[in-house]
């Protein structure tokens, strides 16, 4: 990227005072996208994703790109058709960047509707936050970015010089299927400089972060098989467990006494710069106050730089439908966090021999991949990593912070793949109290103010720089 590294924020206040003014009209298109059920699961109402996207590319061309279209990418043996992402142009002037502003316009199930406080697709906001499915992850990070291009083309008029990309995705929540082919088909489109992702979070309200380090993931099933049949527990009990004991001895082998991971072969990164306290950690989790915390190292190091693994299904009876039966079989899931550094088929091979090595009264146990996704750092000394921080103090007028995120966003990956000399810059829109995926998700509003402003400054920044 051949631009300087002294950035020009000099209309700073122009910038947050346009952002100010339209603020209401942000709110009011943000909510208009909370409305929209855009759940990409199979399960659900697929056409609500494509009322979302027609929705996005409206937005998209009333906020002034040239262009905008609806595209879709098959995936898999069977050629499937995955769900509509948009694409927004506006081209540079010659010698100006590209940058790509990703976010994604699919949502999550709402869960038990009962939780929650509000109405989950009815915006509501109380006090400083917006309450609603999407709200934060991730309709607030495609209105940031079509304000941020709106702001910027009000303000700079015929000098906005560098080129923007609009791609919203419509599949993140649902595992992103046909990513991989959609930038392959589409890369010509998608071809930039800097690479804007806004779907991670903030250090803490009033706090802006940069996202420099992503940990992989790689999850597979573990399979126990004790007898040939399932038998009366009344009669064959004692002598012989049941698949699922030997299940829940497996899975307790995966941590030692202290909570750490006891498999050997996972790769630990190395210690992050900032800490994460225990006080911010209890409050930010919900944690029990009785809960030991798990591990050893700083909480930081924990939850960035170490792997952790987590039991997320297990087929067993549910308490209500339970017979007295001695289950000749037991499958559970894990997901696995891996630390920077690492390599997911190294991992999977590491679980493999855990379990292949385990002697438990002689019971069959394997383990099979599944998913896999690759970790992510980000060098904070690039130019595109200075821009990003250095907007962020502008617009906040704090200190911006350098995280880790414990979470995987693999299609970065993918991404780093395709495009593998542009930067790609980790953003956020949430918070610690955002309670993404969960009931009562929200956004905090003055937050979201901000990230707008900082993205108008990096984008202004490299119109005015080549």
């Amino acid at each position: 990227m051949n631009i300087s590294p002294e950035f020009d924020f000099s209309n700073h206040p122009q910038l947050a005072q346009k952002v100010s003014d339209n603020l209401d009209i942000a709110m009011k298109r943000l909510s208009d996208l909370v409305a929209i059920p855009s759940i990409a699961w199979e399960a659900f109402d697929r056409t609500q994703v494509h009322k979302s996207a027609e929705k996005v590319k409206e937005l998209a061309l009333e906020v002034g790109f040239e262009s905008a279209e609806i595209l879709t990418a098959t995936y898999g043996q069977d050629a499937k058709e995955g769900m509509p992402a948009v694409v927004a142009h506006k081209p540079a002037k010659p010698g100006y960047p590209t940058v790509l502003l990703y976010a994604h316009h699919d949502v999550q199930p709402v869960g038990d509707e009962n939780e929650w406080e509000t109405k989950p697709f009815e915006a509501t906001q109380v006090g400083d936050r917006l309450f609603g499915r999407g709200a934060a992850d991730d309709k607030a990070g495609v209105v940031a970015h079509l304000t941020a291009f709106e702001t910027v083309k009000e303000a700079m008029g015929a000098d906005f010089n560098a080129g923007v990309t609009l791609f919203i995705e419509g599949e993140e929540e649902a595992g992103s299927p046909s990513f991989a082919s959609f930038l392959e088909t589409y890369s010509d489109k998608l071809q930039s400089d800097v690479i804007v992702v806004a779907d991670s979070a903030n250090w803490q309200k009033g706090v802006p972060a940069l996202t420099t380090s992503l940990r992989g993931v790689a999850s597979g099933e573990i399979s126990v098989r004790v007898a040939d049949h399932d038998v009366h527990s009344g009669m064959f009990g004692g002598p012989l467990l049941d698949a699922h004991t030997v299940m829940v001895r497996a899975l307790a082998s995966l941590h030692d006494s202290k909570g750490k991971v006891a498999v050997e072969g996972l790769v630990h990164g190395t210690e992050p710069e900032v800490e994460y306290t225990e006080e911010n950690f209890r409050t930010d989790s919900g944690i029990l106050n009785s809960m030991r915390l798990a591990g050893e190292g700083s909480l930081s190091s924990r939850l960035w730089t170490q792997p952790a693994i987590s039991i997320i299904g297990m087929s067993i009876a549910d308490v209500d439908k339970a017979s007295n039966t001695i289950a000749s079989r037991s499958t559970a899931k894990i997901s696995v966090r891996l630390a920077p550094g690492s390599n997911p088929q190294e991992a999977h091979h590491a679980l493999e021999k855990h379990f292949k090595n385990l002697d438990l009264w002689g019971a069959e146990i394997s383990y099979s991949a599944d998913d896999s996704g690759l970790p992510f750092s980000t060098d904070t000394s690039s130019t595109g990593a200075q821009l990003a921080l250095r907007s962020f103090e502008t617009a906040w007028g704090v200190t911006p912070v350098s995280t880790g995120l414990g979470g995987s966003i693999p299609f970065i990956a993918d991404l780093k793949e395709v495009f593998p000399t542009a930067e790609i810059l980790i953003t956020g829109i949430e918070d610690p109290d955002t309670r993404a995926h969960s009931a009562n998700e929200s956004l905090y509003v003055p937050d979201f103010e901000k990230a707008i402003v900082a993205e108008a400054l990096m984008l202004s920044a490299l119109s005015r720089n080549s």
